[in-house]
């Protein structure tokens, strides 16, 4: 069951991914506009859900419920929360949905790599090999979008440099018919 739910996971990620590059246009190219939407639309879709699974009981009886440092806490959690919706959302408009997640990837690989360092975890031979195979692919992937940004900006500047060449050009031309 397991596999299932982390295939669903990562099904949903992308998804999300690929979703937020197309609804984007729709709200102006706006990512507060878009993480307030997404934010609003949680909270109203979870209300039925918690109906339905009866989760309002536990949130009346938790013992914690009008304790100041568990609103701290709820509240921090909250705006970091937002923050990542936020920098998600703007990550995804200026890159790409495939982008997002490969980055996405390597980050939770890496800090999973870093935590089994600093822990001293023994792992397995295949364990670290396919940890390394992800980190290797995420850094090909970056270095071939390095690559591919680096062409098409001389491309860009080209006919930038074009464009002002015209320019000058044509306001020569009207100078000497003066």
């Amino acid at each position: 069951m397991g596999v299932v739910f982390g295939v669903m996971a990562s099904a949903t990620v992308a998804l999300n991914s690929i979703y937020t590059k197309k609804v984007l246009p729709v709200v102006d190219n706006n990512i507060w506009r878009l993480t307030f939407y997404n934010n609003v639309n949680a909270c109203i879709l979870f209300l039925p859900i918690m109906l339905i699974f009866g989760e309002f009981g536990e949130v009346w009886s938790f013992p914690k419920l009008g304790n100041s440092t568990f609103w701290t806490y709820m509240t921090v959690g909250g705006v970091f929360g937002f923050a990542i919706g936020y920098i998600t959302g703007l990550q995804i408009q200026v890159t790409s949905p495939l982008t997002h997640n490969i980055s996405g990837t390597a980050k939770a690989c890496a800090q999973t790599v870093l935590a089994c360092v600093y822990y001293q975890d023994h792992k397995s031979l295949l364990w670290w090999t396919s940890n390394f195979v992800v980190l290797f692919g995420s850094g090909a992937y970056t270095e071939v979008r390095r690559q591919d940004m680096k062409a098409q900006h001389k491309v860009d500047m080209a006919k930038i440099s074009q464009k002002m060449e015209e320019g000058e050009d044509s306001s020569d031309k009207e100078l000497v018919a003066k």
